[in-house]
């Protein structure tokens, strides 16, 4: 059947189903951005409470600036097409939800291409953000509300987005 046109018009469709993140099964792609389990600073004469060292911002690669943005993201809709993935090679990338709210997130490891075998997709609970190594492939913001994310990245010199296009309906990413 190898040679026939029936297994040449055959389309492998890969469909991803989000898992709950921790910090153990996001390690690879980055950090999470929490205050749970971790003891903050008393400061402010004990008005507020200071929590240190969330995640590694890195956006120092070839003299990269660290920029703070708001991003206003769009609700998406499941199960949704997954056409692209892209990177930022040399600069982490962080997401903080503006209010409390689920969010989902879609990767794969480092490499040249996104190896579709390693894919993987969380939800992000409330009262987290995830922040991306250099490198790490991922979709765009994946909201699941009209919001706006507080955006911890890289602005300077060098070509930091790499795209990576999938063949239209190869895979599915299915609501968390």
């Amino acid at each position: 059947i190898k040679n026939s046109n029936l297994w040449k018009s055959y389309k492998m469709k890969i469909i991803i189903k989000p898992k709950k993140i921790n910090h153990k099964n996001f390690k690879k792609f980055g950090d999470l951005i929490s205050t749970k389990k971790i003891r903050p600073i008393r400061i402010n004469n004990g008005y507020a409470n200071r929590y240190d060292n969330l995640c590694k911002i890195n956006t120092s690669i070839k003299n990269g600036n660290t920029i703070v943005s708001i991003f206003s993201a769009k609700k998406r809709k499941f199960p949704m097409n997954i056409e692209m993935m892209e990177k930022h090679p040399l600069g982490s990338q962080a997401f903080i939800p503006m209010k409390e709210t689920t969010f989902l997130v879609f990767v794969a490891p480092k490499g040249a291409k996104p190896n579709v075998k390693k894919i993987k997709s969380f939800i992000v609970p409330k009262q987290t953000g995830i922040n991306y190594k250099p490198g790490v492939w991922h979709f765009p913001l994946i909201s699941k509300d009209n919001m706006n994310f507080l955006v911890v990245d890289r602005k300077g010199k060098g070509n930091n987005l790499k795209i990576y296009k999938f063949k239209k309906g190869e895979i599915i990413l299915k609501n968390g």
